[in-house]
């Protein structure tokens, strides 16, 4: 009934969530615990209906269910962050703190009730312990949420339930049920935090760039939900289409996310991009930089459809090839952590608008371009990308951009928090960018001692650790904001942990590793 590499991967999770909880305990601690507990005996009847085929949407099936890492990372990120608002006495984003880990935890809940309740016989013992953990997750909201927070953490369950049953039938086999969790808990948080945000307009209050964000995610989903609804109509690869999607995008762009973004931050939303690009030399000097990056990673991706039109047999990226991207990302995200993080707040956020309209443009074949973004990017799919979209890259630079764009600043004194939260923004590269891009390439070239039950290697993840140790190293060297307060036997349990779960992990790593990271270093 067990399986090893799941038992370990789910022994991991238990040994972060003990460690979070070892700094901070109290009263959603025990809900966490709880949580954590019922969602390890519904992961394995959550594997059982995929194997069976059983399971109400279609999900990844090259990967088991990975409820209990994802169930866990919305309410442990909620409690870090309303922790160390507390410590700073900011209590506005101390409650916003409470009601992220009570919203997780509810959605977490539901998916793991729609399990219980699709498993044929009924798992009582399953069922008995999903009970015990709801009952002690109600009671604790009950008497820490007012009715407001209720209301809203409702909101975003019900935003939750529906956009789940839209998107997994639109996206077959495009996530496994935790990604779905993670990703699609996501986007509702932030779609009702937009909602809420558009109906309290006051004028002056909150910070143009996180408007910027929130927008951005939004106007992009909500786009590609009205093209998939209308190409179910009309084909989507003529040119007529194709010139109706332009034209559509170009009224909705400008017709609706403009007149939206203008209503939250009071100015004109283009001349306050411009000039927030442009408003020092530094962010000149690292655009022009970033630019040469982007040229250089189209560079790699024509390259290598050459490579594999002059073969005979066909040819595929290799995974070391696949990595380069994850240098580029790299030596992009490190200048702006040290140099100008708000531009590079801004400019993930561009450039996680441009992936996605891309990825539409790709999906439904539109001219000009849309046939051969498909050759282009045929080339680096893996077993992960088993859905008609690709999703990695994006995944890549969301791995990177989440511990910028959750960073708490308002809760960060002198923009820096202290101890190994000053590391917090660079979770990201060290996970991903370092981490697994030394476990993948060294374990794939000189690994031989294998971790039981996994392809992955001890070399590789020895490796990934050492990497990252020394990546903290010229952090410390060249950013003059990171003080790590003696704090390093943490951030050297932090970094193992993350190796660890890396190697056991068949969940999407770039989304999940920097998130578990950033949780370990803020608390």
């Amino acid at each position: 009934m067990f399986n090893k590499p799941v038992l370990v991967e789910s022994l991991i999770v238990f040994t972060i969530v003990l460690c979070v909880h070892g700094v901070v305990w109290d009263r959603f601690s025990w809900c966490a615990v709880a949580l954590a507990i019922q969602a390890f005996y519904v992961q394995f009847k959550w594997d059982r209906l995929l194997q069976q085929g059983k399971a109400v949407f279609q999900f990844r099936t090259t990967a088991n269910s990975g409820l209990l890492p994802a169930t866990m990372v919305i309410p442990l990120l909620g409690i870090a962050m309303k922790e160390r608002c507390k410590a700073a006495g900011i209590v506005y984003f101390e409650r916003f703190g409470i009601v992220v880990a009570s919203t997780g935890m509810l959605v977490a809940l539901f998916l793991s009730v729609i399990a219980v309740g699709i498993t044929k016989p009924v798992p009582t013992n399953t069922c008995i312990l999903t009970g015990v953990a709801g009952s002690i997750i109600i009671y604790t909201m009950k008497h820490s949420l007012t009715v407001s927070e209720v209301i809203e953490v409702l909101e975003v369950l019900l935003i939750f339930v529906y956009l789940s049953m839209i998107l997994l039938y639109l996206l077959p086999r495009c996530f496994t049920p935790g990604e779905a969790l993670l990703v699609l808990g996501g986007v509702s948080f932030v779609l009702n935090q937009l909602i809420k945000r558009s109906l309290n307009v006051i004028e002056g209050r909150g910070d143009p760039i996180d408007f910027f964000l929130l927008v951005a995610v939004v106007g992009v989903i909500l786009l590609g939900l009205f093209f998939t609804v209308l190409f179910i109509f009309m084909d989507s690869g003529t040119w007529i289409s194709s010139m109706f999607f332009h034209m559509m995008t170009a009224v909705l762009g400008l017709g609706v996310i403009m007149p939206w973004l203008y209503r939250l931050i009071q100015r004109n939303p283009l001349f306050w991009l411009l000039q927030f690009l442009f408003q020092t030399q530094t962010r000149v000097y690292l655009l022009v930089y970033w630019t040469f990056l982007a040229a250089s990673a189209c560079g790699i991706v024509f390259y290598q459809n050459a490579k594999r039109s002059s073969e005979s047999k066909k040819h595929q990226a290799s995974t070391i090839t696949r990595k380069y991207f994850h240098f580029i990302v790299v030596a992009t995200y490190v200048p702006g952590l040290i140099y100008d993080r708000q531009l590079l707040h801004v400019a993930a956020v561009l450039c996680l608008a441009v992936f996605i309209f891309l990825e539409y443009i790709r999906y439904f074949r539109i001219k000009p371009f849309g046939q051969t973004l498909r050759h282009l990017l045929s080339l680096f799919l893996d077993e992960r990308d088993s859905g008609p979209l690709i999703l990695t890259h994006i995944y890549l630079l969301l791995g990177m951009s989440l511990p910028v764009w959750l960073f708490p600043r308002s809760c960060a004194p002198r923009g820096t928090l202290s101890g190994a939260g000053a590391l917090v923004p660079y979770a990201g590269v060290l996970a991903v960018g370092v981490g697994d891009t030394m476990a993948s390439v060294f374990g794939s070239t000189m690994g031989e001692i294998k971790w039981p039950g996994t392809k992955k290697t001890f070399e590789g993840t020895m490796t990934a650790v050492f990497a990252q140790i020394i990546a903290v190293a010229l952090i410390l060297i060249f950013d003059s904001n990171v003080n790590l307060n003696s704090s390093y036997a943490w951030i050297l349990v932090s970094v193992s942990l993350v190796s660890l779960l890396e190697a056991y992990t068949t969940q999407i790593d770039n989304l999940l590793l920097p998130v578990y990271l950033q949780i370990m270093l803020m608390v």
